[in-house]
């Protein structure tokens, strides 16, 4: 049986859009460090290689790993995949409390509101803000 791998993005810049993400989820900021950056510079690759990609992954390996490449041009239109990025819960407090408090922390990170989903599908509340990476790519914060 197959297992998600990356989840991977183009980026105009990935060191910087993976240092959003990276935020996004808690994970450490990362550059490729010593002794990692020695390795890969004597397999071949050179810094400018190394400033093309990109990489927020979970210390822990249990959360998603998402990996940044430089973009050949410009994003244009709508994505056709997103992510839906879940709000920590925590007993007690109104839940579109939290949700407003995470809005806001990612927009301190450099993520912009495209609008607030307010509404009933069926019987379920639905309560979440569509959003966009510092580079434009949807996601939804639910």
């Amino acid at each position: 049986m197959a297992t998600l791998g990356n989840i991977t993005f183009y980026a105009d810049d990935p060191r910087a859009l993976s240092h959003f993400w990276s935020g996004v989820f808690g994970y450490p900021a990362l550059d490729w460090e010593e002794p990692l950056r020695g390795e890969l510079l004597d397999a071949g690759l050179t810094a400018d290689d190394l400033a093309h990609r990109g990489l927020a992954e979970d210390p822990n390996g249990q959360g998603p790993r998402l990996l940044f490449l430089h973009a050949d041009g410009a994003k244009t239109g709508r994505n056709r995949l997103h992510l839906d990025v879940t709000t920590p819960r925590v007993e007690g407090q109104d839940p579109r409390a939290a949700v407003d408090a995470e809005k806001d922390r990612l927009v301190a990170l450099g993520a912009s509101v495209v609008r607030l989903i307010d509404q009933s599908w069926g019987p379920w509340p639905e309560y979440y803000f569509q959003m966009q990476d510092p580079e434009g790519n949807e996601f939804c914060l639910q």
